[in-house]
């Protein structure tokens, strides 16, 4: 099992010149083997950011990527046309900046899916050159993907919901082997639709798909443990969160609903939980995970530049010894710095600052 007390949840903000050369490569202005350069450089920028935060597990930042779930439709024929607010959509909130809301755009799978390459196989091969550290790879949770299935326009390619995810689950599923032989060992499956559930509006909408809330968790769980398989020595790792995006979220309520049916049942060593503040609940949940599983406390937020002192956040991680021993606590951001390009309302200095409390609390609490 993986020992490391302080973790990454996996976005980082993007830098200024790889945003740039984003825009400047969609206008066309840019080659391709020019943009995956700037691509390159903002991964060794965000490499020596977390190793000089001290952090023990790193990731690439997903500076590759437009959202945390886009390298499935971008890897893989079939999902139709579709552009960054297939992963926006939704009512967002924030007391400080307002709500944003985001309309589901016309979206669908539209035709049997076809893997062209490796989502991730780039970032892994890339990354695990440039540092020493332990790299995580994310990857989304194959039921994440249900907003994509249209039961009209989909129906040709797959007659029913269920199949779609299925033959997601079975992409993911050969993804992580391909990893494992390039030699990950940390890969994590992000999963910010299940605590959707807590919310009826969410639930009302997988219902209306045929999907009550318990039958849907079922089928999402046995997916992902497909796609987790066994793989003796490599790490999984499972994040959890209520939605993160331009410094807002979708839902509130703590984990209780779900702990007792999700956290046993995934076959992963790390769960990766929200913590940052009183919209997650307590910590009482915690008590259901099991013995052999480290709960990796999402305490620090990324949503704002507030910035949390080593005292506060050691006091919060002895709060939750009462119901988790500390040797099974860990520390973390309560979700990524930037889950799409948009980013979150915080600078770059900013998450230097954050990720270094974590490690300076680390050493505060563990020695």
């Amino acid at each position: 099992m993986l020992a490391a007390r302080t973790d990454v949840v996996g976005s980082l903000l993007r830098p200024p010149a790889l945003l740039e050369a984003r825009e400047r490569f969609e206008a066309g202005e840019l080659t391709r083997s020019e943009f995956k350069r700037a691509e390159d450089g903002a991964v060794d920028e965000v490499l020596r950011l977390q190793e000089d935060a001290g952090l023990e597990v790193v990731t690439d930042g997903e500076m590759r990527r437009l959202s945390f779930q886009s390298q499935l439709p971008s890897a893989v024929d079939g999902f139709g046309e579709w552009d960054i607010d297939a992963f926006l959509w939704g009512e967002w909130h924030s007391d400080e900046l307002g709500d944003m809301t985001v309309e589901r755009p016309p979206i669908a799978v539209v035709g049997p899916l076809r893997r062209r390459r490796s989502l991730s196989g780039e970032e892994l091969a890339y990354a695990r050159s440039r540092t020493d550290r332990v790299l995580k790879v994310t990857l989304p949770s194959p039921s994440l993907f249900a907003n994509f299935y249209d039961p009209e326009r989909s129906r040709d390619a797959y007659p029913t919901l269920e199949e779609f995810l299925g033959a997601v689950a079975e992409i993911m599923r050969e993804e992580v082997e391909e990893l494992v032989d390039l030699g990950a060992t940390y890969i994590q499956l992000d999963a910010p639709h299940y605590p959707l559930l807590l919310d009826p509006g969410y639930r009302d909408f997988y219902e209306s798909r045929g999907w009550p809330a318990d039958r849907w968790l079922e089928l999402g769980l046995e997916l992902d443990n497909l796609v987790i398989g066994d793989h003796p020595g490599v790490t999984f790792g499972f994040h959890l969160c209520r939605g993160n995006q331009a410094s807002r979220w979708l839902v509130e309520g703590g984990y209780d609903w779900l702990a007792g049916r999700l956290f046993g049942r995934v076959k992963v060593q790390r769960l990766l939980l929200e913590y940052d503040d009183a919209r997650s609940g307590g910590f009482e949940p915690l008590a259901e995970a099991p013995d052999d599983v480290v709960c990796v406390l999402g305490l620090v937020t990324t949503k704002t530049p507030r910035r949390e002192t080593v005292d506060e956040l050691a006091g919060r991680i002895r709060e939750a010894s009462r119901y988790v021993p500390l040797e099974r606590l860990a520390l973390s951001p309560q979700c990524g710095f930037a889950t799409s390009i948009l980013g979150n309302a915080l600078t770059i200095e900013d998450e230097r600052a954050k990720l270094a409390t974590i490690v300076e609390t680390a050493a505060e609490v563990w020695g």
